[in-house]
Parts: structure tokens; sequence; C-alpha cells
């Protein structure tokens, strides 16, 4: 856990030098990450869910990192983390099923 809190405290350290050299792209980047993440149809812990999902998806480990940490700070639980981890490892393995079915096998026959 020690690995990921440094991993996610450099990247926040990151931000605020983006702030300084970058300020009005950096506050227009943390509004509309603010606003996707905010309370609406889904709740933030959902969000944050989702956002797991797809930082394991792209391969991200720091999104991995910060998303894990932001869901824990909205109140999920580590069932409900690992069954985020399941449900993005069967979309992984049916994006590359779908894609082996269409682009591959389709073109044997």
């Amino acid at each position: 856990m020690e690995m990921s809190n440094d991993k996610v405290s450099a990247y926040k350290n990151e931000i605020l030098n983006l702030k300084q050299s970058m300020p009005e792209m950096a506050e227009a980047y943390h509004q509309f990450t603010g606003v996707c993440f905010q309370d609406g149809e889904l709740d933030e812990r959902t969000k944050q869910l989702i956002a797991l999902g797809i930082g394991l998806f792209a391969n991200n480990e720091l999104c991995t990192f910060y998303h894990m940490e932001e869901a824990r700070a909205k109140g999920a639980s580590d069932a409900q983390i690992m069954e985020a981890v399941a449900v993005a490892s069967a979309a992984s393995a049916g994006h590359a099923l779908s894609q082996g079915l269409t682009r591959v096998q389709h073109n044997l026959h």
C-alpha cells in the first residue's frame, strides 16, 4: 500500500506544478473531472469503481491506485472493490474475444 500512496502523492504534487505552469488548463481539467465524479444518477462511489475498472483495463497503474483510494474514501468495501476488478476482468476478456471473433475467426473462413 505504501507504493500506491507514494505514486498517488507524486501525482498530486505534479498537479500542483501544473497549476503553476498552466493554471487555466489545470483548473478546467479539475472542474471537468469534479463535475464528472460528483453525485448524479450514479453516486460518487459507483463512479470511482467504474474509473477503477477503466484504469485496470487501460493498464494505468496510477489511475488504478488513485481510484481504488477514492472508492474507499467514498465508502466502497473491499468486496465491492474486488467485484469491480472482476467486472473489469470480464469486460477485458470480452473485448479480446469479440475482437478475435470478428477480426480473426471471421477472416479464417
